[in-house]
């Protein structure tokens, strides 16, 4: 079937569709093609598009709405690409949107209820995917029939549809100003949610019907007598009662339902403003206001456009009755919402609007949809920080155009493979998405899937679709790449996306410093003979609470090198009275002679060198003396004394070539004490050999970590399901170590634990 030929009237201008024709044509079409195929509901996508399509012809809405109904589903039999050659371009857009925000049904099944703040980044995500608002009433006329059709066979849908109408339809067409949509809506899926508190209020409201209905007829009777007797030309009715309004306020305000003050409520609907606020006078006349519960939407209206005066009034029974009062354009608009701008517009000019006029009352109607967006924008904005819809509000339609466009893209919403939703900048990437999830994905991102395609990582998202990360394994030297903050590549849109890339950068700059600042003071400690100055000390005494800042110091030749060699020299002792004036002569101090004799001389590391005084003195690497271990020291050439170990095979080889050089020596008193633990280590080489297995080393380091052991080296090897392992810690001495290493081995998997 070829496309039909379009009508064009004597002026050349394209005449629209005669009504009813595209509409049939397009379920005439759906049928031969998706013939007697049913929904998840068991109900033939047939039958589901003429509901569908009589519940949208209520709110006047076009031929091409009503023809898109007819062709959602099934998708599979009905293609997209078809849909557009048949039916045209503004059909085709129409069925695609809806089919994407259908996909919302199964994301917040999901998501679930308890999903705190996703109800209504759920609800922000429909709008920016439908900001044709044709589509949302497409949703909300679709759902409408589907909760319908599951109460006349009394048989509940999924959790999830009822969810999803309570939580994300319901309060969108709250917003949209279609009350009628949002009551039925709200009682459906209450009565589906929460069947037994449903029954039960039902039952409790229906005992006390026949009375409440006696009570509000007299009442109409008379407040039509009031209003007549001043000139008042007035509809007055009684308002009908919604259940899930009502279970609402007795829930929030913790009332029973005796004390509801709507529960008896009439309706007075007349002609101008002026009238309201006369016909206001009137009920005040009659019966006692309760000032508390008066709101004026008149003057100050709601933010969806909704206009009326709410007054509550004790009546002749001393129990409340709620009056509203509205003009009969406030009326359309509470029924229909944002439909009733064009709907009573098009009726009023009788004819079907052709050619220019069509065109021109097509842009009115977006710009008020570019309008309402933007109120509810600021609304959602103070919850979830979209500031910007708030500036943009003043240019909307300054010249005739909605200005506010730029607004309303200003967000995207997109999916997790999970179906979690991520609010993203407009324009973001999957870079974006990632530091977005986790910020350890966004380090790893090498890659990105959206919508099961790969694509390259500056690709701009759209709302709605679904992104899949490639990311790195976990070794712990992955990271983000320079590029990504390179403007001219557009990898990043999003600022906090670009913070924590330059967060990466930052802390690796700084962890490098920190390691060239270590092994510069590691240097300057071995070469004046001090390794067992403990790292903390040195800080201390260059001024720093802490080693890192010293090692980033060191490494940024903040500390020099002259000043670094002073500090791990220490001050001599007596150095102050040696050099300081005499109090009484104001000369210097004559300086001590040395002892020569062979005395004890206290060294800094901890070590005594019997009979030679002032000796640098350093520990040997090859054997790694620890206290209280016997030690014995070889005089070296320009290094000082090298203390080892007994039984140190290097030093019996060095002993043997010189034994002239050999020097007694002991450990000092405080390193036999243990002095302060912080300040006093000394390195150590521990072997381990264990069962290889995932974790084994982080196990192994734990071990280190809880007895507070530094580890300032690792070194590993695995052969043959065998892991060799070598640690260089530092210790407080020998007891330490051997408390620890029996820790190690008992490690699940170690096989040997020992000291070299």
């Amino acid at each position: 079937m070829g496309t039909q030929p379009v009508a064009v009237g004597e002026s050349g201008a394209e005449l629209s569709t005669p009504p009813g024709d595209l509409t049939q044509r397009a379920l005439a079409w759906a049928a031969d093609r998706a013939g007697e195929a049913r929904g998840r509901s068991g109900e033939r996508h047939l039958d589901h598009a003429r509901a569908t399509i009589a519940i949208l012809r209520e709110l006047g809405v076009d031929e091409a709405v009503l023809a898109a109904a007819a062709l959602i589903s099934p998708s599979d039999r009905l293609p997209l690409r078809e849909i557009g050659a048949e039916f045209g371009d503004e059909v085709e857009r129409l069925v695609d949107s809806m089919r994407q925000i259908q996909r919302l049904r199964e994301l917040h099944s999901v998501v679930g209820a308890a999903a705190q703040g996703q109800a209504e980044t759920l609800r922000r995500m429909l709008l920016a995917m439908a900001t044709d608002i044709r589509v949302v009433l497409l949703r909300l006329a679709s759902r409408l029939h589907t909760l319908r059709y599951h109460a006349a066979q009394r048989r509940p849908p999924d959790a999830a549809i009822a969810r999803e109408t309570l939580e994300v339809l319901a309060p969108l067409a709250n917003r949209l100003g279609l009350w009628q949509f949002k009551w039925e809506l709200e009682d459906l899926a209450f009565r589906f949610l929460d069947p037994d508190t449903y029954r039960e209020l039902a039952r409790q409201l229906e005992e006390r019907r026949a009375e409440r209905e006696a009570f509000v007829e007299a009442a109409m009777r008379r407040l039509r007598a009031e209003l007549a007797a001043v000139g008042l030309r007035a509809e007055v009715s009684g308002r009908p009662k919604h259940l899930y309004s009502i279970y609402s306020k007795m829930r929030s305000k913790r009332r029973a339902l005796d004390e509801i003050s709507d529960l008896r409520a009439l309706r007075v609907i007349v002609d101008t403003v002026a009238q309201c606020y006369a016909a206001l006078g009137v009920v005040h006349s009659i019966w006692t206001q309760v000032p508390q519960e008066f709101d004026d939407y008149i003057a100050r209206p709601k933010p969806n456009g909704y206009r009326s005066l709410h007054t509550v009034v004790l009546a002749d029974d001393g129990r409340p009755l709620e009056v509203q009062i509205r003009t009969a354009e406030m009326h359309r608009f509470a029924e229909y919402g944002v439909a009733s701008h064009w709907r009573y517009k098009e009726r009023g000019a009788g004819a079907p609007v052709r050619g220019a006029r069509a065109a021109e009352a097509g842009q009115d109607e977006r710009i008020a949809w570019m309008r309402q967006l933007l109120a509810w924008q600021r609304e959602v904005g103070q919850a979830l920080g979209s500031a910007q819809a708030e500036g943009a509000a003043g240019g909307a339609g300054a010249a005739g155009q909605p200005s506010a466009q730029p607004a309303l893209d200003d967000r995207i919403y997109v999916l997790t493979p999970q179906a979690r939703v991520i609010e993203l900048p407009a324009g973001a990437t999957p870079i974006d998405f990632a530091y977005h999830v986790h910020t350890s994905l966004g380090h790893r991102c090498r890659g990105a899937r959206v919508d099961g395609h790969m694509v390259p990582l500056n690709t701009p998202l759209q709302s709605g679709q679904t992104v899949e990360i490639v990311a790195a394994k976990e070794t712990g030297h992955e990271g983000p790449s320079r590029d990504w903050l390179n403007p001219q590549l557009c990898y990043v849109r999003s600022p906090r996306t670009r913070n924590k890339v330059r967060q990466w950068f930052n802390a690796l700059e700084l962890e490098r410093a920190t390691a060239a600042g270590r092994e510069r003071v590691e240097r300057v400690l071995q070469r004046e003979g001090r390794t067992a100055l403990a790292f903390e000390e040195l800080a201390r005494r260059l001024g720093f609470e802490a080693v890192g800042p010293m090692f980033v110091a060191v490494a940024r030749d903040e500390i020099g090198p002259r000043q670094l060699e002073e500090a791990v020299r220490g001050p001599a002792p007596g150095a102050a009275a040696a050099g300081a004036p005499d109090a009484d002569s104001g000369q210097p101090a004559v300086l001590a002679p040395r002892r020569r004799a062979r005395e004890a001389t206290g060294r800094g590391d901890g070590v005594l060198v019997v009979g030679i005084d002032s000796l640098m003195t350093q520990l040997a690497r090859c054997c790694r003396p620890l206290p209280p271990d016997g030690i014995v020291g070889f005089v070296t050439k320009g290094h000082g004394v090298s203390v080892h170990r007994d039984g140190c095979p290097t030093f019996a080889r060095m002993a043997d070539r010189a034994p002239e050089r050999v020097i007694e020596t002991a450990w000092g008193e405080e390193a036999l004490r243990g002095g302060d633990a912080r300040l006093r280590r000394f390195p150590a080489d521990v072997e381990v050999r264990a069962a290889d297995r995932p974790g084994l080393l982080r196990d192994i380091t734990e071990v280190f970590a809880r007895d507070r052991l530094n580890v300032t080296a690792v070194q590993t090897l695995s052969r043959q399901q065998v892991a060799s392992m070598r640690f260089t810690v530092e210790v407080p001495d020998a007891t330490q170590l051997a408390r620890t290493l029996a820790a190690v081995r008992d490690v699940n998997g170690v096989i040997q634990a020992r000291r070299r």
